[in-house]
């Protein structure tokens, strides 16, 4: 059984707008990761920073499709998790963001608290990116306490 986490948001904007707001590491900066070492593109290696956590991720774009997904994958070695961001356009207005994530071990003594927690950074993640989008907030970035 493939264990995955599923999260989706409406937001009132054109597809194209939250696809820049992804793959552009200067306007990825306003709602989540502080920097990223260049615009997602297909085969690329990224390293997205959070200066406030002093922590650092790197993904590898693995698949990537202008204003419809991108699917990256991310994670320590052998314990890698596949993310695949996909974007339909409601209308010309609006746009349904669906982020699955996949990769989980069945047999981790903290598989519920790790998904909880996967859960949460993504809702929170594509929230922070709704208030960008829709209405200039850039202040709720980083502001989890762990």
């Amino acid at each position: 059984m493939e264990i995955q986490v599923n999260t989706k948001l409406k937001i009132a904007k054109p597809v194209n707008e939250v696809f820049e707001a992804l793959v552009d590491p200067t306007k990825m900066a306003n709602y989540w990761f502080s920097s990223g070492s260049g615009r997602l593109e297909q085969d690329k290696t990224i390293t997205w920073r959070y200066e406030e956590y002093n922590a650092e991720v790197e993904l590898t774009v693995l698949e990537i499709q202008d204003n419809q997904n991108i699917v990256f994958k991310w994670g320590a070695p052998g314990d890698e998790h596949v993310v695949t961001i996909t974007l339909n356009e409601l209308d010309h207005t609006t746009t349904i963001i669906e982020v699955n994530e996949k990769g989980w071990n069945e047999n981790d003594n903290d598989l519920i608290s790790n998904l909880l927690g996967n859960k949460e950074g993504w809702v929170y993640m594509l929230t922070c990116l709704k208030g960008y989008l829709e209405n200039g907030i850039t202040n709720l970035r980083a502001a989890i306490v762990f």
